[in-house]
């Protein structure tokens, strides 16, 4: 579904990404832990557009959308689920999800559906439909930003620290949330620092260090691969 090959990406004089080269399949969730600083939300960023390649080519179902711009992105069904939520905190709950489903606004009917599944996924969203976003909890912020980014009907999600600064019960509601959509057929890229609970679910996962693939293998693989333990999941 998704393949990158020898991607880099620079900041400046900084190479954040170097040479990365993975595969998405269909259905599966594939996950990308890391130490901070090591380019996993540059190499999603670069995914959906929001940075530019330096090198290499990013293709999404065959097709190569290196130079496609972001937006274009999500009209092929890929969307982003940012770190950091960036909801828009001065609209509601509604509105917020309203917004995600733009590329669908002529079909009143789906984005409705859209909004529906959302409340299904997240139930406490649709308690706090009218809620003003910049209000909500860091748990809830994070739900809404997931759901906001399913109103697009992607095929392939991609989710940028999603446990980030949650309690351990929500982080457990997120992931139980990202285990059901892959259930539903949803392909997601996952970058994260929780490693234990991210290769938990994963299908596949991969190890980035300053910029590039050390490791790669099943989400099974890599919990029980010593070096992965220790620097990961503090575990000597």
């Amino acid at each position: 579904m998704l393949k990158l090959e020898s991607v880099q990406i620079s900041y400046g004089a900084i190479q954040a990404v170097r040479d990365v080269s993975l595969e998405i399949r269909a259905g599966e969730i594939v996950t990308i832990i890391g130490a901070n600083g090591a380019g996993k939300s540059t190499l999603l960023k670069g995914v959906a557009g929001l940075e530019p390649l330096q090198g290499g080519r990013v293709t999404f179902d065959g097709r190569d959308i290196t130079q496609v711009p972001p937006y274009l992105r999500v009209g092929l069904g890929l969307a982003l689920s940012p770190e950091g939520r960036g909801v828009f905190a001065d609209q509601t709950v509604y509105d917020n999800l309203v917004l995600g489903g733009y590329t669908r606004r002529r079909d009143p009917a789906a984005v409705a559906e859209g909004v529906e599944r959302g409340y299904q996924l997240f139930p406490r969203l649709r308690e706090r439909r009218d809620q003003l976003a910049g209000t909500l909890s860091g748990g809830e912020q994070q739900m809404l930003a997931m759901a906001r980014a399913l109103m697009s009907e992607p095929r392939l999600l991609c989710l940028d620290e999603p446990s980030l600064g949650l309690a351990p019960l929500i982080v457990q509601d997120i992931f139980t949330a990202i285990c059901k959509l892959r259930d539903d057929g949803l392909t997601i890229v996952l970058v994260e620092q929780m490693a234990n609970q991210a290769l938990g679910v994963a299908d596949r996962a991969y190890v980035l260090e300053t910029g590039r693939i050390t490791l790669s293998g099943s989400g099974a693989e890599l919990l029980r691969d010593p070096n992965v333990r220790a620097a990961y999941l503090g575990a000597h």
